[in-house]
């Protein structure tokens, strides 16, 4: 007896909590397992084989008030003893880890109610992220814009926004704050904007609107519009696009259409290098070229960028010796290629006899002209293609069907040739100028003959 005795101390020391459940008469040893650095213990571990029962810590004593108010069903038990209330899901650990980014209060500025981020807040990373993908963009129709000026330049020409990040309050209210109604405020920490930003020094401000549809938008005024459209055909480089869409912008266009094969003109890069001209004139893209002559509400003439391959100069005929350049070949051209020749189109030349070398594709036959001659006489839209691929087929032969010209920008010899988006810019603002001064002589013969009609 007294062995037996022995052994059962041995088995449950004094030293360790043992607690005796009177009514099943089995004793439940419990083992405390301490994390570091805190006093109190995280869980309590069963042996395997009492996995199923529970050791209920003693409950404090409750006053007649509390019991009187938990037999009538106005508190609830956890309530009652000092715990969170398990039917609550934001106070739940359950609830908080379906919804990270709860946050427990919202404040309001300027009568716009805006969100803190709950610690561990996924949205502004998981939507930033896909926001920049093509495929996302296009599907789920969000776009995604940085910057106080893009932001307010969306908000003005009605692009509707779905949510805003930012991170600190004098960013928010740099923002129209009357246009933020329908969308999500969220404030968070700017290491968070910073980590997802595109630029070096970020802004502060993120925001997602759904794309816009540009026939819906709100043009301001541009000043002085010109029956000017711009064509971008294969145009792969972002930067190139921004900075043509930024010119056609400047030059007073009246739209630009894009075909497929252009790189997405929401995507982040041609968003800067546009410097907001997205929300200053309509553009059209992923378009087929049959789907172009739709965006024409008059005949219109149109013209292509065209590039070749520079040839020497001619000196034979000039009296001051200066060279003679007798046709557009004779210069160096823009745009110029030695890729060019595995395209499926070749470059050609309206003044030799050469299609017999294009493997069998009948190249149309174009005049060509110096950018600096008439060539917009009347509604006009140019054709400029990218520094890969150049133009493709069906843009010359909408070029030859509307009897527009190949237009050239001659360079000085030695110099390959021109960005493709500095050659827009010039073309661009040329065809305004030549618009520009038809109108006003327009404008003068019509006055001409209303002064001339008897009174």
């Amino acid at each position: 007896m007294a062995a037996l005795i022995k052994g059962m101390i041995r088995l449950f020391p004094t030293e360790r909590n043992a607690f005796l459940s009177t009514r099943s008469g089995i004793i439940v040893e419990s083992k405390r397992f301490v994390r570091g650095l805190r006093r109190k213990p995280v869980r309590v571990l069963f042996p395997e084989n009492d996995t199923g029962k529970v050791v209920k810590p003693p409950q404090p004593p409750q006053s007649d008030h509390h019991a009187a108010e938990q037999k009538m069903g106005r508190i609830s038990p956890g309530a009652a003893r000092g715990h969170p209330d398990r039917s609550d899901p934001v106070n739940t650990r359950s609830g908080t880890a379906k919804h990270p980014h709860v946050t427990a209060t919202k404040d309001l500025i300027d009568g716009l109610r805006y969100e803190r981020a709950f610690p561990g807040d996924k949205r502004l990373s998981k939507l930033v992220s896909v926001a920049r993908s093509r495929t996302f963009r296009e599907h789920q129709g969000k776009i995604l814009l940085e910057g106080r000026r893009l932001i307010c330049d969306a908000l003005e020409a009605g692009a509707r926004p779905q949510m805003v990040f930012f991170s600190s309050l004098d960013r928010l209210q740099e923002l129209p704050l009357d246009k933020l109604r329908g969308a999500t405020i969220v404030k968070v920490k700017f290491e968070d904007i910073k980590i997802w930003s595109d630029v070096v020094t970020p802004q502060g401000v993120i925001a997602i609107f759904a794309r816009p549809d540009p026939s819906r938008l709100n043009f301001s005024p541009r000043g002085q519009l010109v029956p000017l459209s711009l064509i971008c055909d294969n145009v792969r480089d972002p930067g190139n696009l921004g900075t043509m869409l930024r010119s056609a912008a400047a030059a007073g266009c009246h739209d630009i259409l894009l075909t497929k094969g252009c790189v997405d003109a929401w995507e982040p890069k041609v968003l800067r290098a546009a410097m907001g001209a997205h929300f200053r004139l309509p553009i059209y893209s992923s378009l087929e070229w049959h789907e172009i002559g739709n965006h024409f509400s008059k005949p219109v003439t149109v013209h292509v960028a065209d590039s070749s391959h520079g040839h020497h100069l001619k000196r034979d005929a000039e009296d001051d010796g200066t060279p003679k350049l007798s046709k557009p070949g004779d210069y160096g051209w823009v745009n110029s290629s030695p890729c060019r020749k595995k395209m499926e189109y070749e470059e050609y030349d309206s003044d030799s006899d050469s299609e017999s070398e294009n493997e069998g594709i009948s190249l149309p036959r174009m005049e060509t002209k110096l950018y600096h001659e008439n060539w917009a006489q009347s509604p006009t839209a140019l054709v400029v293609g990218g520094e890969t691929h150049g133009l493709s087929m069906e843009a010359v032969q909408l070029a030859e069907k509307t009897d527009g010209y190949r237009l050239f920008i001659p360079v000085v010899p030695g110099v390959d040739s021109l960005n493709s988006a500095m050659a827009a810019s010039i073309l661009l603002f040329e065809g305004r100028r030549q618009l520009l001064k038809l109108l006003q002589t327009t404008g003068k013969k019509r006055q001409s003959k209303a002064e001339r009609k008897p009174s």
